[in-house]
């Protein structure tokens, strides 16, 4: 009987043993599949939305990176007329002097880094708005093994993708005289990062939109059970790292949705505590208050937080009408000194956005 328990005890432990050196092989070898689903919903790898379908003007483009990749990216490029979507014409407010090109080289041009499942042709709605409501210049890829694009999804390769869509704005004949604003989304945030920090002086602005620390640090609440081995992934996306070297004259806007089910907010908390250099502090969620934070003191950061009361993972920027109006103030910044300013959001800005 002894030796039956015996028997069973060791057999019972060769085989955590080797479900745990298995979850683990697993873990490793396979998290690029986990962390960048670039086949979910159905269809992404094969079906991509145009600009077109929702009534905008646009180029598509194919990038050459510099590891011989292929990748696609659709440009929308302003106009002093467009045709709106119940197609009424609306004029810009520009002098009539100088013709299309010139009105293009006089708006910002938001660089749009999407997140880690689907393709840019899911964010075209969201791409229509900087578009059409902030008159923006929009440069939108889907990364390597996302969409119609080649190669395969990894985060060496992800930041390859958004440096050549980078170059590419400054190459262009227009786009090379704007404004240029980073724009990314869940795990695009943390490609926006990166491409801030290499190109910090390029650059206008940074929008992130529910991003991360750290990949390892995301894995307790994605994936509990595979707390244990966070130290196994080799994606690791540290966001926080480039919070700190983030040169402080980049201005950044940060849209936190407090509901969000897969990015804790916390995550974004700790972000901006490193931003406005308070990162050794606990902040509790209620403590930032839904407000806009304009902060200036000897930082000499421009820094705006805006959290979302009902703002979930891929619905933040949606959720909150005033969203729009915080994004058009942001991509025409005034950079600011002196003292910190904390104002609250107007009212009228709610009705009015």
């Amino acid at each position: 009987m002894f030796d039956s328990i015996k028997f069973f005890a060791k057999t019972s432990a060769s085989v955590a043993v080797g479900a745990t050196t298995l979850g683990a092989g697993l873990l490793y070898y396979g998290q690029n599949s986990l962390i960048y689903p670039s086949n979910v919903p159905e269809g992404s790898r094969t079906k991509v939305a145009t600009p077109a379908d929702y009534g905008l003007p646009y180029s598509d483009l194919t990038f050459v990176t510099p590891d011989n990749v292929k990748i696609r990216g659709y440009l929308l490029v302003q106009r002093k007329i467009l045709l709106s979507a119940d197609g009424s014409l609306g004029t810009a407010e520009v002098d009539n002097e100088g013709d299309d090109a010139d009105f293009a080289r006089s708006c910002p041009t938001v660089l749009f880094l999407h997140a880690n499942a689907g393709n840019m042709g899911h964010r075209v709605p969201l791409a229509k708005v900087f578009y059409y409501k902030m008159r923006c210049n929009v440069l939108m890829l889907s990364y390597r093994g996302y969409g119609l694009s080649e190669g395969q999804p990894s985060e060496k390769g992800l930041k390859l993708d958004a440096q050549t869509a980078f170059d590419y704005i400054q190459e262009h004949a227009i786009l090379g005289k704007t404004q240029i604003i980073l724009y990314g989304q869940s795990i695009g945030g943390a490609v926006a990062f990166y491409l801030a920090n290499a190109n910090a002086s390029l650059i206008t602005a940074l929008i992130v939109e529910n991003t991360f620390m750290t990949l390892p640090s995301l894995i307790p609440s994605v994936l509990p059970v595979a707390a244990p081995l966070a130290f196994l992934c080799h994606q690791v996306w540290d966001s926080a790292r480039a919070a700190r070297s983030l040169p402080k004259s980049v201005p950044v806007l940060m849209l936190s949705g407090t509901q969000d089910e897969l990015v804790p907010p916390s995550q974004m908390r700790g972000l901006f505590n490193i931003l406005r250099g308070h990162e050794n502090e606990s902040e509790e969620e209620e403590d930032i208050e839904d407000k806009i934070i304009l902060q200036a003191t000897e930082s000499k950061r421009l820094l705006v937080f805006k959290k979302f009361a009902n703002g979930h993972h891929n619905d933040t920027l949606h959720s909150g009408r005033c969203s729009l109006a915080m994004c058009a103030r942001i991509s025409r910044l005034e950079r600011m000194s002196g003292r910190a300013i904390q104002i609250e959001e107007n009212k009228k800005e709610h009705q009015d956005s």
